[in-house]
């Protein structure tokens, strides 16, 4: 059971799977930062820590449950000549979902930016459970996802295990920092949706069967994000040199 820790190779993949997932689990928590933001202050830490906590289970229950997960596979029916399993089911409405959630995020956002004071304040009608509810929902496609990852990239359970509560534990730890961040700066909470549909289109293109590369996204991402810290470092500097006394 644990002879993979003699062997380089198992080491050389639990690094890279904990790096890979915990660049995976930062969309999970971009767009759990961007639901949270809906709820009263003082409930976010807690909605943080229930929905990180829920995808640990999640993707646990999921390694545990390799041999179903396999079954995704199989053709459940074919559409226009193309089968679709199983897993192509749950990626093309996860993706689906991502999509119509970052689009109806976006018009939000839109809609509220003449009223400043109410970007500080929880939107209307937003409940802790329901956003839990939602919270629970993509974190059943962002686990599939980091699993099918997880059983591509190592051959020992326990690897995938360690290497998942390591991802989540770092996700815990830097949730609330993330989150604040991008609460405080509303050009990168548009930015960070933009990525989502980004994600969604992927996802839902993958189901299909249509693969496009994940450097290619990840790629486009950083860049983006590069170009919007020179922006904030940019508006910063003018804002400082605006500032009467300066």
């Amino acid at each position: 059971m644990l002879e993979w820790i003699t062997s380089p190779e198992a080491w050389i993949a639990l690094a890279t799977l904990t790096a890979l997932e915990i660049v995976l689990g930062i969309d999970n928590i971009i767009f759990m930062s961007i639901l949270v933001d809906r709820l009263p202050e003082k409930q976010r830490p807690k909605a943080r820590f229930i929905g990180l906590s829920m995808a640990m289970v999640m993707r646990l229950l999921l390694l545990a449950s390799l041999a179903w997960l396999t079954q995704l596979t199989a053709d459940l029916f074919t559409v226009l000549d193309q089968g679709i399993s199983g897993r192509d089911l749950v990626l093309i409405l996860g993706g689906l979902f991502l999509l119509a959630k970052s689009v109806l995020e976006i018009h939000h956002s839109i809609e509220d930016a003449d009223d400043e004071p109410q970007l500080a304040k929880p939107k209307a009608g937003a409940s802790f459970a329901g956003i839990l509810i939602q919270i629970a929902l993509l974190d059943v496609v962002f686990s599939l996802d980091s699993v099918i990852t997880a059983v591509g990239m190592a051959n020992h359970l326990e690897v995938m295990v360690i290497a998942v509560v390591i991802a989540v534990g770092f996700m815990m730890v830097f949730a609330n920092a993330i989150g604040r961040f991008i609460t405080e700066h509303p050009t990168l909470k548009m930015l960070a949706l933009s990525f989502l549909v980004l994600v969604g289109t992927a996802l839902v293109a993958d189901g299909l069967e249509f693969h496009i590369p994940k450097g290619y996204i990840y790629f486009a991402m950083a860049f983006s994000f590069g170009v919007e810290m020179l922006n904030l470092r940019l508006r910063a500097k003018r804002k400082a040199a605006s500032t009467p006394g300066k």
